[in-house]
């Protein structure tokens, strides 16, 4: 299981616009601590050695219809321009390549090798399959450019063969993951892994704000968090897995009530590339029928649209906190009669075998989240 992407039809959208902040009035290491992250010391001659200097980053991304949240990276010298979904249930980065000829890929754009000073081939071969689409390809070496952060000698893989239909209808030209190193394809180092051994941020963190409704506005930050984007705590948790970015859950609970399905404990992958709240099989009709919703004939959850604020509040218990997710948060409404269930089954246990959920999209929504490869945890706060 490398990833969980949920795909579904996109149209295009203009490419996204980064903003770097240019003025501070408190040091970011007073900034972090002040939100409970710690950053380590670093000497301060080290930026002569790399020949760069640490930073941080607000880049806006592209939300479509809420399900694909997706922004602009260029790679190679001179600079090509691609936009790729940010996903931190994988750990390859990927884009669409000359060397592919596939519907998929020609509906993209291509990266070039040939028009790229700092190019160099890799020559092995890899393979890479999503919870929806799969590809073919060529490892390489490149400049990668996220957020105006430059990545010297970036392994990047090369589409040569993506079949299907999935990745023909995305409006992404690739993927870049942002999970563990242990997971990525090929053992090939994840962009955040080189930015961290470059010594490019100012912290080894990044966060995601996830707009809503469709609007445009979500923002990824590497090496910080936007304070404008989130209200009240943040809440740390631990990384219970190496992996994907997995989290012990503690409980979880309809309309304030426990309903002991993770009294032996739950786990639950973090995952910006999965649109939809994933439950655990088992517990989904339980769920579907406290809910009131019906089947329909194409398999999906359906309740009348009319009833919308009647329909219960489901809360998870994360490291002894609780995190509610009210309807309007997992109910999709398409201004009919009835509105849909953003809730999928997920038939695999966890790798200890506890009940596995995957926070997608639907929870990421509603609450701003921090990714810490410096302490291994997690940190969610309530999102504006």
């Amino acid at each position: 299981m490398k990833c969980l992407v949920a795909l579904l039809v996109f149209v295009v959208l203009a490419e996204g616009i980064v903003r770097i902040p240019l003025t501070k009035h408190k040091s970011m290491r007073e900034a972090l601590r002040e939100k409970g992250i710690e950053v380590p010391y670093q000497d301060p001659a080290s930026k002569y050695q790399n020949n760069e200097f640490s930073t941080s980053a607000n880049m806006y991304i592209n939300n479509y219809a809420d399900t694909t949240y997706y922004g602009p990276i260029t790679i190679g010298t001179p600079p090509q321009s691609f936009l790729v979904l940010f996903d931190t249930g994988s750990a390859n980065l990927w884009v669409d390549s000359i060397y592919c000829n596939t519907q998929a890929c020609n509906a993209h754009t291509k990266f070039n090798p040939q028009q790229s000073s700092t190019y160099s081939a890799n020559g092995r071969n890899f393979y890479l399959p999503y919870g929806a689409g799969s590809l073919y390809g060529i490892f390489a070496y490149d400049t990668v450019n996220v957020g105006g952060i430059v990545i010297n000698n970036q392994e990047i893989g090369l589409s040569t063969n993506e079949p299907g239909q999935t990745f023909a209808v995305a409006k992404f030209d690739g993927i870049l993951g942002l999970s563990y190193p242990s997971i990525s394809a090929g053992g090939e180092t994840p962009v955040m892994d080189n930015m961290i051994s470059q010594n490019l941020l100012d912290a080894n963190i990044f966060a995601f704000y996830l707009s809503r409704g469709g609007q445009q506005g979500s923002v990824l930050s590497f090496g910080g968090v936007d304070e404008q984007l989130y209200q009240g705590e943040i809440y740390w948790t631990p990384v219970t897995s190496e992996t994907y970015w997995q989290i012990g859950v503690d409980g979880f609970q309809i309309n304030g009530r426990e309903t002991g399905w993770c009294s032996q404990g739950c786990q639950s992958i973090v995952d910006t590339g999965t649109s939809m709240l994933t439950a655990p099989s088992n517990y989904l009709g339980y769920l579907m029928q406290a809910i009131g919703a019906q089947q329909s004939q194409y398999g999906m959850y359906m309740v009348d649209c009319s009833q919308v604020n009647n329909l219960p509040t489901l809360s998870f218990v994360i490291s002894g906190v609780a995190f509610p997710l009210p309807p309007s948060a997992y109910i999709m409404q398409h201004g009919y009669q009835f509105c849909t269930v953003a809730i999928t089954p997920t038939y695999l246990p966890s790798q200890n075998g506890q009940p596995l959920w995957i926070f997608g999209d639907v929870f990421l929504r509603e609450y701003y989240s921090i990714y810490d490869r410096t302490n291994n945890r997690l940190g969610f706060a309530t999102a504006v």
